[in-house]
């Protein structure tokens, strides 16, 4: 596919804003996705692109984390190894839905993603006392099925990786956030493996575009305490109408 400069700079821009909004409150994909097929990338390519992208525009985060010691490191190997299995999975059982169908369900699938986050977004435990009883069972199984997810579709994984680990595991928010990264990071780069094979990857796209997701990472970073993850959600909220709109009549 060939890439115009205007393409180019519409997608860092809108990948330098999810990476922004995604460190502050989550949703990376909810705009990556949606702005690329806006753009018209073709459905798995904009799945595939938006994979590398956000894989390494991620690694601000996870880094920032890690100095904080903020990351459970001893399920990490485990949760890379099945997130990633879970992700190439999904990836190539995206790649059979032929690319016009797989438009549609991506239209179908992101307002749903959105509730699922929004709803989600309240819901807090106290910090408790890990489970030892299928600690590592509950471990692959939360890496091998959202990373089945995130393979196959992706926006708001990060979310359900962060959700399942503080219920499951009882991780405390922070920590469970954290790690969640590492999982997601892992999810992300085995579904773009898995594009990556498909030839479904625009790297003229995926490259400035990952480095403008590292970029808004770390400006958004820097803001969050200023202004708030609530504000920006808000914010993000009122994109995804938009977006929404713009895809039902692109795809429908």
């Amino acid at each position: 596919m060939e890439v115009s400069f205007t393409v180019i700079v519409i997608c860092v821009l809108a990948f330098f804003v999810a990476g922004f909004i995604d460190s502050i409150a989550g949703g990376a994909g909810f705009v990556t996705v949606p702005s690329l097929l806006l753009c018209g990338v073709p459905p798995h390519m904009a799945l595939g692109t938006g994979k590398l992208a956000t894989s390494i525009g991620s690694l601000a985060a996870i880094w920032t984390f890690w100095r904080g010691n903020l990351i459970l490191m001893r399920v990490v190997p485990v949760g890379i190894l099945t997130s990633m299995i879970g992700s190439i999975t999904g990836g190539k059982l995206a790649l059979l839905v032929p690319d016009e169908m797989m438009g549609k369900v991506i239209v179908i699938m992101l307002p749903l993603a959105i509730l699922l986050t929004i709803f989600s977004g309240g819901f807090k435990l106290d910090e408790g006392e890990m489970p030892k009883k299928g600690f590592w069972l509950r471990v692959c199984l939360i890496g091998t099925i959202v990373g089945l997810y995130e393979g196959f579709f992706g926006p708001g994984a990060g979310t359900f990786f962060l959700i399942a680990l503080h219920v499951f595991l009882k991780m405390g928010m922070v920590q469970a956030s954290g790690t969640a990264k590492v999982f997601n990071l892992a999810a992300n780069f085995g579904a773009y493996l898995a594009f990556a094979a498909g030839g479904s990857v625009i790297y003229s796209i995926a490259i400035p575009c990952a480095i403008s997701s590292m970029i808004g990472n770390r400006v958004g970073a820097y803001y969050a305490i200023k202004i708030g993850s609530k504000f920006v959600r808000n914010i993000l909220y009122v994109v995804l109408v938009l977006l929404m709109g713009s895809l039902i009549y692109r795809f429908f």
